[in-house]
């Protein structure tokens, strides 16, 4: 018979022995009863509660099987095998349990025990059933998702197009927006998006508006399962959107969700695109977001980190990875993620582990750096074929090896060296004249060149949050509202977003520059220039300005792509680093050219 009792004063327990270790001959034997399991991305959170006391904890990534098969339950009792016990970052008197080991003592039982010691039957009793009776009752009994399932055939994402007629879905949620409301020409309103995956590890991001956004908005909880039916589907805008996936879904008020049962509940299979660390260079603050796997080579401690916008205190862990290119980059791990899964990593790093994170944000930090975004998925020693090769590589002979830094001998964006500046010098004529320039991946050159022409009726500028820099809208009753931060400011910045002709002798091209790389260009600010622009009087010094600006000469560089517009392939030319003409460089690179040409036959 299973053992339904809690230990009396468990959690007092664990307080007193911060940390506990399964080897342990003499180890207390501490059994809690399992309240509000919830998953936050692919790992487990909830309270242990011994009758008396309750104590948030947290389960790891390698345990989610054991809750996916129901060996783990909640309001289900377990024994703690292996923890720690760590400090809530900004709450030092709050504590959390972070559990790397236990076993599962009792099924669910009827409630929550409130008092220690009362022993409380299993929620459910099994009864020996034949399988037409069990078939018969769970299609006479079944909740509605239940019954959607067995009379609907599910559809998995990837056959989802915009032509479909009637389809049903089952997707867990595995990233919520927040409500926000707007303001435009065609009225008020709300909005709100949810990321959903399903089994095979396909995503879809849906997007509901006003009435829907409203229907929906507390339905959708994160981690759920759900079946979703009556939706439509568009081409995705590849500019916004936040998945990998050629559509995008809009769910209205007719549309049905409904929550699977937990026998219906499943883990789905992340797909990763992975980059090799010595190629990372090229998505230095890009919109994309990349994947990446690497051996780990070191963890730091938890750092606190003071957010500019509210003075709050964030947790932070920087993880170093490295793989078969032998280059290592720095991984900075954000809010739970630096607590849970950052933790777990502290304790394995003597063993160096295999890691595969999803959605990382690169950043020019250090040359290249990566961090951790609200929708970023650690998956630690997953079990794929690039995971096994990567483990094997370094034991044979990657832990021998000298690495280095994938930013080191780099610099930011925003402080081109004049190496970079003269290494792939190219006239203009040469870009304009490949078009297929950049169609697999972005290449880089450097030039020197005039600003010929500055369209001044274009738009320059976009409104932007002081935290982030990325775009902000106007919120419904005052101020600015930012997606990225999700918050609302009452002021914001100008960040340029601009467009100049450049020409040399060889031809002409327009380049795309956005803010650092245009304020070396204008001499100003956008905020600056603005005033300029709104000032009147008998000289127009927004004119003025960009006048001042036309035939300087820069060494520009630029990065050039491909980018689809109206189903047409078109190049794009964006600056990457502006420099002032430096003439005795400029010499002696005529002088190496001359002497190139005397020697070539």
């Amino acid at each position: 018979m299973e053992n339904t009792a809690v230990t009396q004063d468990g959690i007092a327990t664990v307080l007193s022995n911060q940390s506990l270790d399964s080897s342990s001959v003499l180890r207390p034997q501490i059994v809690v009863q399992v309240v509000d399991l919830k998953a936050v991305g692919n790992r487990y959170t909830f309270s242990a509660n011994d009758g008396k006391t309750k104590m948030k904890a947290m389960l790891p990534a390698t345990l989610t099987s054991d809750i996916v098969a129901g060996k783990i339950q909640n309001l289900g009792l377990i024994r703690l095998l292996d923890y720690t016990v760590n400090d809530i970052p900004g709450k030092s008197e709050e504590k959390y349990m972070l559990i790397t080991k236990c076993e599962a003592v009792a099924s669910a039982l009827e409630s929550e025990i409130k008092s220690t010691g009362i022993v409380l039957k299993p929620k459910q009793e099994f009864v020996a059933r034949s399988a037409s009776q069990i078939i018969n009752e769970q299609r006479g009994n079944a909740a509605p998702a239940a019954r959607m399932a067995m009379t609907r055939r599910v559809h998995p994402l990837v056959s989802l197009n915009p032509y479909q007629g009637s389809w049903t879905i089952k997707v867990r949620v595995t990233n919520k927006g927040v409500m926000r409301t707007y303001n435009n020409a065609r009225g008020e309103g709300c909005v709100f998006n949810v990321e959903l995956t399903d089994e095979e590890g396909t995503q879809i991001q849906a997007t509901m508006f006003n009435a829907a956004a409203k229907k929906f908005y507390d339905r959708f909880e994160m981690g759920k399962v759900y079946y979703i039916s009556r939706g439509s589907l568009k081409l995705a805008n590849k500019q916004f959107k936040t998945v990998q996936n050629d559509y995008e879904m809009t769910l209205n008020e007719n549309s049905e969700v409904e929550e699977a049962s937990n026998e219906e509940m499943f883990t789905p299979e992340i797909k990763f695109n992975f980059v090799p660390i010595d190629e990372l260079s090229t998505y230095v603050n890009q919109k994309d977001l990349i994947d990446v796997i690497g051996v780990v080579q070191s963890v730091s401690p938890t750092m606190s980190i003071r957010r500019r916008n509210d003075n709050e205190m964030i947790p932070k862990r920087d993880i170093t990875l490295a793989d078969e290119t032998k280059k290592t980059v720095v991984v900075s791990l954000w809010n739970d993620l630096a607590t849970g899964i950052g933790q777990e990593l502290l304790f394995m790093a003597d063993n160096h582990p295999v890691i595969a994170i999803k959605s990382l944000k690169v950043g020019d930090f250090q040359g290249v750096s990566l961090s951790t975004i609200s929708r970023s998925n650690v998956v630690i020693n997953p079990d794929s074929p690039e995971a096994t090769k990567l483990k094997s590589w370094y034991d044979s002979e990657g832990k021998e090896t000298s690495m280095s830094a994938i930013g080191s001998g780099m610099s930011s964006p925003a402080n081109n060296g004049s190496r970079s500046m003269y290494s792939d010098r190219v006239s203009l004529s040469h870009i304009i004249s490949n078009p297929s320039l950049g169609e697999e991946k972005p290449v880089f050159f450097s030039t020197r060149a005039y600003i010929s022409f500055i369209k001044p009726d274009q738009t320059m500028w976009y409104r932007a949050c002081k935290t982030c820099n990325k775009k902000v809208t106007e919120a419904m009753d005052s101020g600015y509202w930012c997606e990225g931060c999700q918050k609302k400011d009452q002021e914001c910045s100008l960040r340029y977003i601009m467009a100049v002709k450049v020409s040399d002798s060889t031809g002409e091209a327009w380049f795309s520059a956005f803010n650092d790389e245009a304020e070396k260009i204008i001499g100003c600010t956008a905020d600056e220039l603005d005033k300029l622009k709104s000032e009147e009087g008998e000289v127009n010094e927004f004119q003025t300005k960009l006048k001042e600006t036309t035939w300087s000469s820069h060494l520009f560089r630029i990065s050039v792509s491909q980018q689809e517009y109206n189903s047409e392939k078109r190049q794009r030319i964006t600056v990457r680093g502006v420099s002032p003409i430096d003439f005795a460089a400029e010499t002696r690179l005529l002088l190496q050219e001359i002497s190139k040409n005397k020697t070539s036959p």
